[in-house]
């Protein structure tokens, strides 16, 4: 076991790619550093060891990842850096040789990434500095909640995948689809309230399949959570759309608790290359679902993920997917240009998508994107509605989402911060990414 008498007054760097399920284990393993003597960086300072969390998702995911541990070698030299992740269970091999790595560890591995480090400073290098778990034996759930950069807290309740879209390698980088017990996610949630937490977002990798295996289900986690005392505010990370029932829409709509915030994945808007994705629903599902959260609540923010130039996306099929886009009533899009990624399936898919081409098709969907949120920011000029205000940030400014997600900035008031308060939109700026407001007294 790692603990003070063997690292002294030792510091760490974390550094963390991709999605939010990554940033909450980034910090628990942060805390679990601090817990042995090892200490977050401040701003300024060399730390002794760089942590760093990657992601894989796309090869410009990777090569940022490459990036980033060689620019921490150059900047860091004495530093002994620890890469652990999606990219390094991925390609543990490519990620070892790069400079500066002294740990690689798989992603069911973080949790004991201290003890990793220990062995390897302790000269104890017999088994390797390489931790990988092979995908088949990836079973083990570990726990992360942790608290953002500003009041948010985020809660994992779930890792893995079974689905194997032909397009992504997330079940080869973190196994099958697993989960926590009720019972400890609730515990975990009570922990936040007893420490002034306000609002918890509920992550992980495929959060609608909580409980597989189990006789519990994510509208019983739902349930539970709705119930514990102190969390004023839960959000619904990614959820896929054959898995958002309509009981758990009805819930949220009715539940005082849970936001009337959605991120449902599309993908596409074309049948043909969502079947070609192996994705488990169509457009008609999906105009469904968001028919319904309009129906029940109506100023719901509603994000959806779509790729654009994947295999098999003819210039017919993207028309399809614009057109289909551009009439549903959602709130933004979160456009991701397709990348190819070794070992899945989409390879063996024959059209082929030039680089310019699809450049050109994400501009069209951003585009897109940005009327959809202008719109509908639009729609809540001069109406109040209830916000979490944040933490001020270094340059002494604030904001804070609304119950529907919109960014506010407000003028400074530090007193109120992790309060919830009624805000005034009073205008949007241009692009319909925030907005300015006032607190109503």
């Amino acid at each position: 076991m790692i603990d003070k008498t063997t690292f002294g007054t030792r510091t760490a760097l974390f550094h963390t790619f991709g999605c939010k399920l990554n940033f909450a284990e980034t910090s628990t393993v942060a805390r679990i550093f601090a817990s042995r003597g090892i200490q977050r960086v401040h701003e300024g300072d060399t730390p002794d060891y760089v942590v760093i969390n990657s992601c894989s998702v796309t090869e410009i995911a990777d090569k940022k990842c490459r990036q980033a541990i060689r620019s921490f070698a150059r900047r860091f030299p004495e530093a002994r850096i620890i890469v652990t992740g999606c990219y390094a269970q991925l390609k543990p091999d490519e990620v070892r040789s790069l400079p500066g790595v002294a740990v690689v560890a798989g992603t069911d591995r973080k949790l004991e990434l201290a003890d990793y480090l220990d062995k390897v400073l302790a000269g104890d290098e017999a088994e390797g500095t390489t931790f990988i778990t092979p995908l088949k034996e990836i079973r083990k759930f570990s726990p992360s909640c942790s608290r953002g950069d500003r009041t948010r807290y985020f809660l994992k309740v779930q890792d893995g995948c079974d689905y194997y879209c032909s397009y992504c390698t997330i079940p080869m980088a973190r196994g099958r689809s697993r989960s926590g017990s009720i019972d400890a996610i609730v515990a975990q949630a009570r922990e936040v309230a007893a420490e002034g937490g306000k609002e918890i977002v509920i992550t992980g990798v495929n959060i609608g399949d909580f409980g597989k295996g189990t006789d519990e289900t994510f509208m019983d986690l739902c349930r539970r959570l709705d119930e514990v005392e102190g969390i004023e505010r839960y959000r619904i990370s990614s959820i896929e759309p054959n898995l958002l029932t309509d009981e758990l829409i009805d819930f949220v709509a009715t539940s005082r608790r849970f936001m009337p915030h959605f991120h449902i994945p599309l993908q596409n808007g074309s049948d043909e290359v969502l079947r070609l994705m192996r994705r488990r629903y169509d457009t008609a599902l999906f105009r469904r679902k968001i028919e319904h959260i309009r129906r029940v609540m109506p100023d719901a923010f509603i994000g959806v993920d779509l790729i654009v130039g994947a295999r098999g996306e003819t210039e017919e099929r993207f028309e399809e997917s614009r057109a289909f886009v551009e009439s549903l009533p959602i709130s933004r899009l979160h456009v991701f240009t397709y990348s190819e990624r070794p070992g899945t399936r989409a390879l063996e898919i024959e059209h082929e998508v030039t680089q310019e081409e699809k450049h050109r098709r994400t501009r069209i969907m951003l585009a897109i994107s940005e009327k959809k949120l202008k719109e509908f920011t639009e729609r809540f000029v001069g109406t109040v509605r209830p916000m979490l205000v944040e933490h001020p940030r270094h340059d002494g400014s604030m904001a804070g989402f609304t119950d529907n997600y919109l960014r506010v900035n407000i003028a400074p008031r530090p007193e109120l911060s992790n309060k919830i308060c009624p805000v005034r939109i009073v205008s949007v700026h241009p692009e319909g990414e925030e907005s300015e407001g006032e607190i109503v007294e």
